[in-house]
């Protein structure tokens, strides 16, 4: 019997053993290793901020699914891969042999040129370490409600923008609109700069409108506990610092002999299997597809999960892989925080409240499959 290893329990992985569950592939030992036995799904993680959904609503029980799929399911954390002897290494110092291995485990924000940022800032992922400072927040300002505050959202693109507006809603809800500041810092010279001017402009609007700042061409240099400073010296001020830069792979990868792209990300085939060894797949946000330049988006990781498990079938009966060709036209729907959202398709951008419940139904509509 042949052993399929996944590291991660990303969005591909889920949907791929959903298809397992479904469809059981046959004399294959499937084992799961990821750090937390639920799993957030990323498209109703801001809607769970600003408060419209539960916990339960918004995260994947890869223990339920491990069991749906006959998948063991190891709560631990990978460091390191030898592909010479076919062997993961964990944090707790298990060794765990493979046959087949695949990968989906996320990537996290750039802040690799902040001084201060590990120490002093709150990545937007890894998602445990969100939420638990989040949730820490809003009860203190249940517990002092007559206390001012204020946020830095470090980066301005859709996740930054997103996750501004979506916190704003939930802390007004608490303590007095007056008293929240948020302000985002973007290093560009506009906000959403991988999405069309009119989705650009639509944001920019909206952030006015709801008194949030933005401070653009401001690139931050140091964090410190109550302020950031940018690369003119400019000095802001605030009692929480979140980090939303761009997409890093893990450092762990580098040890590996991996085939990685000059970011560091595993660099694979449209196949979905990696460049170096064709018995390990990457998908995700910590994948990258030669020839395909994709944005990092929870997307494209939804569309992997079915192409990936067709995939696992056809090489453990050492049949051919099937090419997978993403999209190069994409629907994204960003929450603005007080259900409504804006759609954006090319060159085309709206915002309404028809796209709030839009979202909202296929977003539940791919919860429930678990």
């Amino acid at each position: 019997m042949q052993k399929l290893v996944l590291i991660g329990g990303g969005h591909s992985h889920a949907i791929a053993l959903k298809m397992c569950a479904d469809n059981p592939l046959k004399n294959v030992k499937i084992v799961l290793i990821n750090d937390v036995e639920k799993t957030p799904y990323s498209g109703m993680l801001p809607g769970y901020i600003a408060g419209y959904y539960t916990i339960e609503q918004t995260h994947i029980d890869l223990q339920k699914l491990a069991k749906k799929s006959q998948t063991k399911l190891i709560i631990d954390q990978v460091i390191d891969i030898n592909t010479t002897q076919n062997t993961v290494t964990c944090s707790s110092g298990k060794i765990i042999p493979y046959d087949f291995l695949s990968i989906d485990i996320g990537s996290t924000p750039d802040k690799s040129n902040i001084k201060g940022a590990k120490e002093y800032a709150t990545p937007a992922k890894p998602v445990p370490t969100l939420l638990e400072k989040w949730h820490n927040i809003l009860d203190n300002c249940r517990q002092k409600p007559q206390e001012n505050i204020t946020l830095n959202i470090i980066g301005g693109g859709a996740g930054g923008v997103e996750l501004a507006l979506n916190m704003r809603q939930q802390l007004i809800n608490i303590i007095d609109q007056e008293k929240v500041t948020i302000n985002i810092i973007n290093r560009g010279s506009k906000i959403l700069s991988q999405h069309n001017q009119t989705a650009s402009n639509i944001f920019h609007n909206l952030l006015i409108d709801k008194k949030i700042n933005l401070y653009l061409n401001t690139e931050i240099v140091q964090i410190l506990p109550h302020k950031i400073i940018s690369a003119q010296s400019k000095e802001i001020r605030g009692n929480y610092h979140f980090l939303v830069t761009n997409s890093s792979p893990a450092p762990w990868l580098q040890k590996t002999n991996l085939s990685l792209d000059k970011k560091g990300f595993i660099l694979v085939k449209n196949t979905l299997q990696t460049l170096s060894h064709d018995n390990i797949f990457a998908t995700g946000d910590i994948a990258t597809i030669q020839n395909y330049p994709r944005p990092k988006a929870g997307v494209f990781a939804v569309k992997q999960g079915k192409p990936l498990y067709n995939n696992w079938r056809l090489l453990l009966k050492y049949q051919k892989p099937q090419p997978y060709h993403p999209q190069s036209l994409y629907l994204s729907l960003i929450g603005t925080g007080d259900k409504k959202a804006v759609a954006i398709w090319g060159d085309f951008a709206w915002l309404s409240r028809f796209f709030w419940f839009f979202k909202n139904y296929i977003d539940q509509k791919f919860m429930q499959q678990f």
